[in-house]
């Protein structure tokens, strides 16, 4: 049984940067596609960003593209989300899990951008 642990969050200004992480534990995330997801209050919970196995291949939602990098590092059964020029509208809890989502949801992390 896989656990998600998603890190890295917190309070940060419009315009700022934040680095989530994602390990995970008790079986390896190597040979599974990886997603970030993210859910603000009163909304469901949406696609951010999601990585194949290897790595080559990335994909974006809409609001991601061109800010957000997803990346993962297969020695520390880690998976990584690069957050640059952080918008309000980017204020939520974000999740990782497989893409498609197959795993326990873990704790997340909140990420609150102020304006």
């Amino acid at each position: 049984q896989v656990q998600l642990v998603e890190s890295g969050g917190g309070l940060v200004q419009a315009g700022g940067s934040l680095r989530l992480s994602c390990a995970g534990s008790g079986r390896t995330l190597s040979t599974y596609a990886m997603g970030w997801f993210r859910q603000a209050p009163g909304k469901e919970r949406e696609f951010v960003a999601a990585i194949n196995w290897s790595g080559g291949f990335k994909n974006y939602a809409d609001s991601a593209k061109g800010r957000f990098t997803i990346s993962r590092d297969k020695a520390k059964n880690t998976v990584y989300l690069q957050m640059n020029s952080l918008k309000t509208e980017d204020t939520a809890v974000y999740y990782c899990n497989t893409a498609p989502p197959s795993l326990a949801w873990g704790q997340g992390t909140q990420v609150t951008v102020s304006s």
